[in-house]
C-alpha cells in the first residue's frame, strides 16, 4: 500500500475520507463534485473562454432543499485544515452552516453560526442527526427553529417536467424568503440581478408555501401586460391549473375567488390590458375591493418593485396597503431609494441579494463591454409650447433627461434610433447573437 503522503488527492478521499463519511452519512444525503458556479465567462479578442467552475469535494444534505455542510478534501503533503477556507467559501456562498476540510488525517470543522473551529478524528465525523440538531439550536441567534420552519424545509420544490432544478443562488434566495415567512417575517425584499430568475424564483417560493399549507392565496403584481403572460405561460406554468389572471372587467366577485395563484398589473382600466393607462393607485384599489377583501390574499409579490415612475410606485403601494395583512415580497434587480420612494424602507433591508458581480464572476452572466452611443437628445429634449402627445394630452413643459425617457416619457424617434445602432452593431457581430435591451 501506498504511503499516505504518496497518495493523490483522490486515492485520499477515496481510502480515508469518504469512508469516514459514509460511515455516518446515507449516501441520498451525499452529492459529490457538486457545481456551484458554471466558471466565469472571459472575452480574449473574439473568441470566449470560460474558467473553471467552483465544485465542492462533498456536500451533505438534510433534505432535497437543505444542504448543511460542505466538506474539502486535500492530499496528506497539506494540513488538516489547509482546505478550510475553501470550505468556508462555499459554505457562504451556498448559505451551507458548517464546513469541513481533511487530508486524510483528521477532520477540521468551522460552524459558521458560531464560529468556533475544532479538529475531529475521521471516526468522529458527525452524524446527520448531530448536525441537524445542532443547526437547529444554534440558528435564529441560538432562538432555533420553529414547527413552521421544520415543515417548510421538508417541503421539496417542483421538480416537474416542465421546469428545472434551482441553481444554488436561487436555492438559497427561495430558502432565506420561505424560511423567513415560517418565522413570522411579513415584508421581504430580494435583491437579484437581471438575468438570473427572480420570476423563476418566484415561482419556487409560491410553489413551496401553497404545497406546505403556509399559504393558501397569492397575488402576483406585475407592470407590463408582456411580464404577466409571460411568467404564467413559462415560470408559472407547472401551476397552470390554480392561476387566474385578473380582468376587473369580466371577472364574477363570486367566482373568481376559486382560485390559488392570481396575476395583475399594477394598473389597469376596465378592459384595458396595457397598463398604460393613467388611472390613480385609489381607482386601482377600488377596482380589486370589488372582488376582493383586504384579507383575502396571504402572499402578494410585487415584481421589479424599483421600476417605473412615483405614480406606478404609489399605484403598488396603494394596492400592498389594501391588502396589509398579506406577507408582501418585493423583488427587484435594483432597489429604488429617492426622496419619494424607497423599497427598503417599505419591504425591509434586502433578506438576499445576488448582484451582477456576482452573476458574472460565478459564469451565470455574461460580461459586458460599454459602447457609448450619443443621439440627437442625449443632453435632453423639451417639447414645443403646446406640442401634445400621441392621445391627445398636453405634454408638460420641461427638459426631460435620460433618467425620464420611456419612464415619464416615451419619445419614438429616440427609441428608432437605439433600434438601428443595435441592428448596425449586431450586423457586425452576429445578427443571433443573444441580445437584452434594458
Amino acid at each position: 500500500m501506498l504511503d499516505k503522503k504518496q497518495m493523490s488527492e483522490e486515492d485520499v478521499k477515496l481510502q480515508f475520507i469518504t469512508p469516514a463519511i459514509v460511515a455516518k452519512w446515507t449516501l441520498d444525503r451525499i452529492t459529490m463534485e457538486t457545481r456551484i458556479t458554471d466558471g466565469q465567462i472571459n472575452l480574449k479578442g473574439n473568441f470566449v473562454v470560460r474558467s473553471q467552475p467552483k465544485k465542492a469535494d462533498y456536500v451533505l444534505y438534510l433534505s432535497q432543499n437543505k444542504p448543511i455542510a460542505i466538506v474539502e478534501a486535500k492530499d496528506n503533503t497539506h494540513s488538516v485544515s489547509y482546505g478550510l477556507q475553501q470550505a468556508i467559501t462555499y459554505a457562504r456562498m451556498m448559505d451551507v452552516p458548517f464546513a469541513f476540510s481533511s487530508n486524510g488525517d483528521a477532520f477540521q470543522e468551522h460552524d459558521l453560526l458560531t464560529g468556533l473551529e475544532r479538529t475531529l478524528p475521521l471516526d468522529a465525523f458527525p452524524t446527520v442527526e448531530e448536525l441537524s440538531a445542532r443547526w437547529e439550536s444554534e440558528s435564529n441567534g441560538g432562538n432555533g427553529i420553529s414547527a413552521d420552519e421544520k415543515k417548510i424545509i421538508a417541503e421539496p420544490y417542483d421538480s416537474s417536467q416542465n421546469t428545472y432544478d434551482p441553481r444554488d443562488y436561487q436555492r438559497t434566495a427561495v430558502n432565506r424568503a420561505v424560511e423567513a415567512i415560517a418565522r413570522g417575517q411579513n415584508r421581504l425584499l430580494l435583491v437579484m440581478a437581471t438575468g438570473t430568475g427572480k420570476t423563476y424564483t418566484a415561482f419556487q417560493i409560491v410553489y413551496r408555501l401553497l404545497k406546505s399549507g403556509l399559504r393558501k392565496k397569492v397575488l402576483y403584481l406585475a407592470d407590463r401586460n408582456i411580464l404577466v403572460d409571460q411568467s404564467i405561460q413559462q415560470d408559472f406554468s407547472p401551476l397552470e391549473k390554480t392561476i387566474h389572471k385578473i380582468n376587473f372587467a369580466k371577472d364574477d366577485p363570486v367566482t373568481v375567488t376559486s382560485h390559488e395563484v392570481y396575476f395583475s398589473l399594477y394598473q389597469q382600466l376596465a378592459g384595458s390590458e396595457d397598463g398604460e393607462d393613467d388611472e390613480s393607485g385609489e381607482e386601482t384599489v377600488a377596482r380589486f375591493a370589488k372582488l376582493f377583501t383586504k384579507d383575502f390574499f396571504d402572499l402578494v409579490i410585487v415584481d421589479e418593485c424599483h421600476r417605473g415612475s412615483a405614480k406606478k410606485d404609489s399605484n403598488w403601494r396603494k394596492i400592498l396597503e389594501y391588502f396589509s395583512s398579506a406577507t408582501q415580497i418585493g423583488m427587484t434587480a435594483t432597489p429604488k431609494e429617492t426622496k419619494y420612494i424607497s423599497n427598503i424602507d417599505y419591504f425591509g433591508e434586502p433578506i438576499y441579494t445576488y448582484s451582477l458581480r456576482e452573476g458574472i464572476e460565478d459564469g451565470f452572466l455574461a460580461p459586458f463591454k460599454v459602447i457609448n452611443v450619443r443621439t440627437d437628445i442625449s443632453d435632453g429634449w423639451r417639447p414645443l409650447k403646446g406640442q401634445l402627445d400621441k392621445y391627445g394630452k398636453l405634454i408638460e413643459d420641461r427638459i426631460y433627461s435620460n433618467s425620464d425617457f420611456d419612464y415619464n416619457i416615451v419619445l419614438e424617434d429616440r427609441t428608432y434610433q437605439v433600434a438601428k445602432e443595435i441592428t448596425e452593431y449586431l450586423k457586425s457581430t452576429g445578427r443571433m447573437q443573444k441580445t437584452i435591451v434594458f
